[in-house]
């Protein structure tokens, strides 16, 4: 039997919130959800949290029938060895809450290791220098190969970790930040195993931001009819890019329904309103405005809101005219509006199989979608 002990009794004070941080909402869900998710096959899954916070987490808990609430200590080290105390599993595995990105590939990598090694930590090989330093100066420099940034989950046998707890708490476990130093300490050197960069722990209130937001944007712009009086053009733009055709885009402004769509999708990542509301077709200082001059103005209020695009992927459905000799060009024009590589562009042109009104050549349809970083 499997017990995973989820440490949530912390206060958080260094993310300077007004509640505990691991009930602070990320990514639309609380902090705590992902680590439930992620432990959630394990026989056993017990939450170590405050008296205060016992309400919210029991209605967080109720997806999960193998969850249940432990109340913790004055420390660390007292919250965990209670969740020992209450744990039934043979093997336990201890997390802090405050890890949310954990995987259950990491989790099920620990469960592996205690079973081969009797002891399982996750940790990185570190990728920076690390040194000791006593009063402000550096006193020795380990070497870089031997030294690993450590996680959590830890796994252990449940009996040997409790038996160190004992000990350490007795002896005053304060000098000890985790589960490794204690049973290394107590009973012997723990076994590492590869960890997930993914897996990083949430300290300050920036670590809340969202490193990476995904938007969605769809446009169809309408042919004119025979009998509509179309202007005397014969070519339609998309990106910028002049296309001969005999079928010309009904439009406002130059009919770029492609750049319509991405613009769309840009404000959808940052959370701003859409394409109507920044430039409304009733306003005829957009009349056959240049669409490439709206996206370099939109990309600007994208970016004062804190978002730069990283890539973007757009799918053109349009049974005429025949797009693929221009696709490169198109590429090439968004690249340089958007200050990306050609290959974070991506751009695919299809049919609709001659049904709908696209398979009618009424008009065309674009799907855009964008993700973007957190400036």
């Amino acid at each position: 039997m499997i017990t995973a002990i989820i440490v949530a009794a912390g206060k958080g004070e260094r993310a300077g919130f007004a509640e505990n941080k691991i009930l602070k909402e990320l990514n639309g869900l609380p902090a705590l959800s992902y680590s439930l998710s992620a432990c959630s096959e394990a026989d056993e899954m017990i939450v170590v949290c405050r008296e205060e916070d016992e309400e919210r987490i029991k209605k967080l808990l109720s997806p999960f029938p193998n969850a249940k609430i432990c109340r913790g200590g004055a420390t660390r080290a007292e919250s965990v060895y209670r969740g020992l105390k209450a744990a039934k599993g043979e093997i336990v595995l201890v997390h802090d809450a405050a890890r949310p990105f954990i995987s259950r590939k990491t989790v099920s990598d620990c469960v592996a290791c205690v079973k081969e090694y009797g002891s399982g930590v996750c940790a990185l090989p570190s990728t920076d220098t690390v040194v000791y330093a006593e009063n402000g100066n550096i006193v020795s420099v380990p070497p870089r190969a031997n030294v690993y940034t450590v996680q959590t989950p830890q796994g252990f046998y449940r009996e040997k970790l409790l038996q160190s707890y004992e000990c350490a708490l007795r002896d005053g476990a304060e000098r000890f930040t985790d589960e490794s130093g204690i049973y290394l300490a107590y009973v012997e050197p723990p076994r590492l195993f590869l960890g997930e960069r993914e897996n990083k722990k949430l300290t300050y209130p920036e670590d809340f931001k969202p490193a990476e937001r995904v938007g969605f944007g769809v446009d169809t712009h309408a042919f004119y009819a025979e009998d509509e009086g179309a202007p005397f053009v014969n070519f339609i733009t998309l990106a910028g890019v002049r296309i001969p055709s005999d079928k010309i885009l009904k439009a406002h402004s130059d009919g770029d329904v492609l750049v319509h769509a991405l613009m769309d999708a840009l404000f959808s990542a940052a959370g701003l309103r859409d394409i109507g509301y920044h430039f409304p077709d009733s306003d005829p200082q957009y009349k056959n405005a240049d669409s490439m001059k709206l996206l370099s103005e939109a990309l600007s209020r994208v970016k004062d809101a804190g978002f730069s695009p990283k890539n973007v992927s757009l799918s053109i459905l349009a049974e005429t005219p025949r797009l693929s000799p221009h696709i490169d060009r198109m590429k090439e024009n968004l690249s340089d509006a958007l200050g990306l590589p050609p290959n974070a562009v991506g751009i695919a042109a299809g049919t609709n199989e001659k049904l709908g009104y696209i398979g009618e050549k009424k008009g065309i349809t674009v799907y855009a979608c964008v993700l973007c970083s957190k400036q």
